[in-house]
């Protein structure tokens, strides 16, 4: 069972317990995730590999998202929700009939 954060991290990942980072293979799309960038931002995991895992996440200025591409200490998981991206993952994947 991964370790969730319930807020925003206050360690920067240079400084972050080694034994605390989970590998970034342990993450599965759209797993809820901490990502730093300038600061810790809410995202959702895109895809992982042994090396690194691909976020969508959210930028410090704006509504909007970036994608990009990050080592292990830089993601842990989030347990704190985040309704702007938690729930994109609903919305590409429900379909409405056509009428």
């Amino acid at each position: 069972m991964p370790h969730l954060t319930a807020s925003t991290p206050t360690v920067t990942p240079p400084h972050r317990d080694p034994a605390e980072v989970a590998p970034a293979e342990s993450y599965r799309p759209a797993d809820p995730v901490w990502v730093y960038r300038n600061g810790w931002r809410a995202g959702i995991i895109e895809a992982a590999s042994p090396r690194a895992v691909t976020v969508t996440y959210q930028r410090e200025t704006h509504r909007g998202t970036g994608v990009d591409t990050f080592t292990a200490p830089y993601v842990t998981f989030r347990a704190d929700s985040e309704p702007d991206l938690d729930q994109r993952q609903l919305r590409l994947v429900r379909r409405r009939p056509l009428t």
